[in-house]
């Protein structure tokens, strides 16, 4: 809706009912009284809101009621805090009420319709008047509010005394605060104004402001609690005054003009910066006139000439100082500047300068031709050395050796550096030294030959390269680790090729080593040092490529070792016999002429002489061993490993071709290489594999392991061989020994318990070890518990049978029986895994006996090595034949019809006296001790008794009667 007027004239809008006339009347009436230009009638609310949209008006009149609503309606719809058109409410019947609801509901004026129709115009003047000043007020308020909610500035509206009455959102939030934070307090107090004096320039600014004045100051404070960097700041205080004149406020706004400042502060130090430069810039500006005279000349003369300005002014023309002819008049006249001419001037000292030069027409004064100099002497000197190092790395990237490489160096040096001599150590790191490898002829001249140096000594190439440091000698003379009272040097450089070595660069002068000739060195030693990191990547290449070659023949071989493994794997698991076995053995590693000859052979029984057992490869083999010696005491390889227990390895026979007889043997068919592993398998040798190649070192180091894990696959398999055979033989060899090892378990479980113990060969074998039962006699067998308790072969000791009758008496008391439980190694199972049976063992205090049955198809003297082997002091006491009545006796049968479980239950019955009279156990008790319910242990006690009477009355034959 609209609320203001845009022109000057004065619109009025009557709003009343159509039959309805008085106000419009008494308006037109009042029209020259009001200054009113247009009156216009409206009949309902819905019109007048709509004509109010349309265009403003200065006053509006309305009817206490309308057609389609009320004047309180229309009041309601037109008025509020943003609206400044005045209402003249003119009801039919005025009452006092009448007009307090009308004035509360925003009414300006109130007037019935019977007053005089004077009365109505002057209400509506007077309307008229409130809404013009309301809509300055108004306007001038807007635009305070647009300055004072600047965004761009902090402002404030203060009292006269100087507290904040007021401050813009702006300044609030700068130091989080809200109004009513700030609202009373002193305005030089606030947090603005952190850092400044109280009594300093704001104070000054509020005072003069109070005074009537408008008041200007500069500040630096942390009004921003956002930012850490202090702001500058420009304050204005201006006084406000009422109609009357009188100051009733003080309106304060800052201005952040911190990047103004800086700007002018860097444009202050900027121009000293440039008064500065002026005099103390290395190039040199001077202006002549069309004769050369001098009209100006730079304060920093000097630094190029050598003269100062004085000096130069009285040399009275540039020609003197510069040459004549340095550029063309007419070429200069044509393009007003010429750029980078060279030349060259002698200073003061006499020292020749290299100089670029621009020339410029200018019209300063009395000058008209302006000289820009610039000394290029250094840069001259360094381009003309990067081109002769340029030169020199790509000569470098040809040579092939570290000497070539320091040869290069040292005769290029001279150009490149403008030095006397040059030389170049390499490090030998065999030797920790650094040895020369180059020297120029200047280095012959003035020093003579370079000596080596200990990279560990004290002296100069030695520190050099240990610390990696360039080091520039002034005078050599003034230095002890570089004494040579006949050496001409007088000034050098020391730099470090990395890893490789030392770059010496010298001179016969004292400090000839500048800026520019340091640089360069620099880079000359490290282009030296690239080209010996190329050549040392290159051999490393080289090594690596020949090693990766190495492994890749070693990986074929290896491969070829692996397949032969392989086939003699599935050998192995189709052999059955030991026979069978050896032969497939040696066949395959033939095979394909992989090896030239291979054989195996065992110790004869009673002598030290290899029999050989199998054989297989070219025919020579045969007759090589037939012309070599087996005995026990030969050098032939594989008598070696039959007599150490060892892989022997011969990687060329040709070695020692003379010493040995068997190597002109071997060589003289061949034979050049030779590896014999032992077929051993638990401590227990079934012989020695022996293979002969036609190449020297056909046998390296991952070969000679897979041929030893061959060996202990080959006897692993022999053992199972053995072991079958075993089971199906009928006749053993019984073997008795003394046993007198104190460390041996039955007898330290005697000893201690001062008792005998006897093992019948009962053997419970599990997983993690196996379980026996033992006969106690001549002490109680918790005796033997308590011996056992810290045995670390022994895992847990029970008493099955403590030896007393069932009617509680103590017959028994010094006997019984105890079940052991033996961690691994046991004997019994090491002797099983050949085929040899423990069959008992009886130890006291001072000693055991032990019985082994060695079945015949296992070799009775290898097993009584194994229980040789086992124990240190032990004595082969009795060795004799005994035979199985039948193929399968009644303990094998049973033990096949059993399951272990069965056959603990039975053991365990046994031996705690289950079936002795009276019983010394019940079968609930036996039960407790297995950890089974009763109803189990007496099915188990049923099973092994029905399948033991089945083997002697069904299959052994027996009659009844026997039982």
């Amino acid at each position: 809706m609209a609320i203001g007027r845009t022109d000057t004239e004065t619109t009025v809008l009557v709003v009343e009912r159509e039959e309805q006339t008085a106000i419009a009347a008494a308006t037109a009436r009042a029209r020259d009284a009001a200054s009113i230009d247009t009156v216009q009638s409206v009949s309902n609310v819905e019109t007048a809101l709509e004509t109010l949209d349309e265009r403003p008006v200065d006053c509006l009149c309305t009817a206490a009621t309308l057609a389609d609503g009320s004047g309180f309606d229309l009041l309601e719809a037109v008025t509020g805090p943003d609206r400044h058109c005045p209402v003249v409410f003119v009801p039919e019947d005025g009452t006092e009420s009448l007009a307090s609801e009308a004035v509360a509901a925003g009414a300006s004026e109130y007037v019935s319709r019977d007053r005089p129709a004077g009365d109505l115009a002057d209400a509506i003047e007077r309307a008229i008047a409130t809404g013009r000043r309301r809509r300055d007020r108004t306007e001038r308020a807007r635009q305070f509010g647009a300055v004072f909610d600047d965004a761009e500035s902090y402002a404030w509206v203060l009292e006269p005394d100087g507290s904040v009455r007021r401050a813009n959102d702006v300044a609030l939030t700068a130091i989080d605060a809200t109004a009513g934070d700030v609202r009373g307090r002193p305005f030089v107090d606030l947090p603005w104004w952190d850092g400044i004096e109280a009594d300093g320039p704001l104070r000054t600014a509020l005072e003069r402001a109070a005074g009537g004045n408008v008041a200007r100051s500069e500040v630096t404070a942390d009004c921003d609690h956002r930012s850490d960097t202090p702001r500058t700041l420009e304050v204005t205080v201006r006084p406000v005054r009422d109609d009357a004149g009188t100051i009733v406020s003080l309106l304060a706004r800052a201005t952040d003009i911190t990047d103004r400042a800086e700007l002018e502060a860097e444009l202050r130090a900027s121009e000293e910066l440039h008064r500065v430069t002026l005099n103390n810039m290395t190039d040199t500006v001077l202006i002549t006139d069309d004769e050369g005279a001098f009209t100006y000349v730079c304060p920093n003369v000097h630094f190029i000439f050598g003269y100062d300005d004085e000096e130069i002014y009285e040399m009275g023309s540039i020609d003197d100082l510069l040459g004549p002819d340095l550029f063309d008049r007419e070429e200069l006249a044509a393009d007003g500047v010429l750029t980078n001419i060279e030349c060259t001037a002698t200073d003061k000292a006499g020292r020749e300068h290299t100089l670029l030069v621009n020339v410029r027409e200018v019209s300063i004064q009395d000058g008209t031709i302006l000289y820009s100099c610039r000394d290029v002497t250094m840069r001259k000197r360094r381009d003309d050395a990067l081109t002769a190092l340029h030169r020199t790395a790509r000569e470098l990237l040809y040579a092939e050796t570290d000497r070539e490489i320091a040869t290069v160096v040292t005769d290029d040096a001279a150009d490149i550096l403008d030095c006397d001599a040059s030389g170049v150590y390499l490090f030998d790191t065999d030797e920790n030294v650094l040895r020369p490898a180059a020297q120029s002829a200047g280095m012959n001249e003035l020093h003579g030959p370079l000596s080596s140096h200990r990279a560990a000594d004290a002296t100069l190439p030695g520190d050099v390269y240990l610390e990696g440091e360039n080091r520039f000698v002034t005078d050599l003379r003034s230095t002890d680790a570089f004494s040579n009272p006949t050496s001409d040097l007088r000034s050098a450089a020391f730099v470090p090729l990395g890893d490789h070595g030392v770059f010496l660069a010298g001179s016969d002068t004292v400090d000839a080593f500048d800026d520019v000739t340091k640089e360069v060195t620099d880079l000359l030693a490290a282009t030296a040092e690239a080209a010996l990191d190329r050549v040392e990547r290159e051999r490393r290449l080289r090594e690596r490529d020949r090693e990766l070659k190495r492994q890749n023949k070693r990986l074929t071989r290896l491969d070829q070792v692996n397949e032969i493994i392989r086939e003699i794997d599935q050998a192995l698991v189709r052999a059955e016999t030991r026979e069978e076995i050896e032969a497939a053995i040696c066949d395959r590693l033939t095979a394909d002429d992989r090896f030239d000859f291979a054989w195996i052979g065992a110790a004869d029984t009673g002598s030290d002489l290899l029999e050989l057992r199998a054989v297989s490869g070219t025919d020579e083999g045969r007759e090589y061993l037939d012309a070599v010696s087996l005995e026990g005491d030969a050098a032939e390889p594989a008598v070696e490993t039959a007599r150490t227990g060892e892989v022997t390895v011969v990687g060329n026979v040709a070695d020692g071709l003379h010493d040995q007889p068997w190597r002109s043997a071997a060589l003289t068919r061949e034979y050049q290489s030779v590896v014999s592993v032992p077929l051993s398998y638990d401590e227990f040798t079934y012989g020695v594999l022996t293979v002969y190649a036609d190449r020297p070192g056909a046998f390296d180091e991952v070969s000679q392991t897979v041929l030893a894990e061959l060996g202990e696959t080959v006897a692993s398999a022999i053992a199972a061989v053995e072991r079958k055979r075993a089971l199906l033989s009928s006749v053993s060899t019984r073997l008795e020994f003394t046993v007198a090892d104190e460390q041996f378990v039955f007898t330290r479980l005697a000893r201690r318990a001062d008792c005998t113990v006897s093992f019948d060969g009962g053997v419970r074998q599990h997983e993690d070890g196996a379980t026996v039962f033992v006969t106690v006699e001549g002490a109680p067998p918790e005796s033997i518990v308590h011996a056992a308790a810290d045995l670390l072969a022994v895992e847990d000791a029970r008493v099955i049978d403590d030896g007393r009758s069932g009617d509680g008496g103590d017959g028994g008391a010094d006997g019984g029986t105890v079940r052991l439980r033996f961690a691994p190694p046991f004997l019994a199972l090491q002797l099983a895994d050949h085929g040899v049976l423990l069959r008992r063992v009886e130890a006291t205090p001072s000693g055991a006996d032990v019985v082994v049955d060695v079945p015949s198809a296992v070799d009775a003297r290898e097993s009584a090595d194994i229980v040789s082997n086992t124990f240190a002091d032990v004595e082969l006491r009795s060795k004799r034949r005994v035979e199985r009545t039948t193929a399968r006796d009644l303990r094998s049968a049973l033990l096949d019809r059993l399951t272990d479980r069965q056959l603990e239950v039975i053991q365990l019955a046994y031996y705690s006296g289950y079936f002795e009279t009276p019983r010394e156990r019940s079968g609930e008790e036996i039960a407790t001790m297995l950890d089974i319910s009763p109803a189990a242990f007496y099915r188990h006690n049923r099973t092994v008794q029905r399948k033991l009477f089945a083997i002697l009355f069904d299959e052994l034959g027996l009659p009844a009667s026997a039982a």
